[in-house]
């Protein structure tokens, strides 16, 4: 059976967090190739290795710091696109968290130091809690009106 499904005019935040998480993207990928330029790494070499490059170590911080975020970004779009159905306001608050956690992650990584990417980064699994929670709960919703 069928769900009708209303978008709530406040869905237009979540959009909004997506831009700017795209944006957020494409600097990241940026600074990955200023490092190339910088630590001499050329494409398509994905991780410099220590064994033909002294500074290895830090290119492929700042390559681990891009490459992290985008393993996640599925999970993160679908978890805020979701939940935000039901959530907007919440989930766009969550993902705003989210994208400024993500970005002193990156920039914590790229210091050379990957411990640096857990100081502030870390509240990015945090936020990304918070949204697996809003969309077991538009799920459950979904679900609740079928049975009734």
């Amino acid at each position: 059976m069928a769900v009708e499904i209303q978008i709530p005019r406040e869905y237009g935040y979540v959009a909004l967090v997506i831009v700017l998480y795209a944006f957020l993207n494409l600097w990241m990928g940026f600074q990955v190739g200023k490092a190339r330029k910088k630590y001499k790494v050329p494409y398509p070499t994905l991780y410099a290795l220590e064994s033909e490059n002294k500074d290895a170590k830090l290119f492929n911080c700042v390559q681990r710091g891009h490459q992290n975020s985008i393993e996640y970004m599925p999970v993160f779009f679908v978890m805020l696109l979701l939940g935000g159905i039901q959530h907007p306001l919440v989930a766009s608050g969550l993902g705003a968290i989210y994208a400024i956690a993500r970005f002193f992650y990156f920039k914590g990584y790229s210091s050379g130091v990957p411990e640096n990417r857990l100081k502030i980064g870390g509240f990015n699994f945090l936020a990304l809690f918070g949204l697996i929670i809003c969309t077991a709960s538009f799920g459950i919703n979904l679900l609740i009106r079928e049975v009734l």
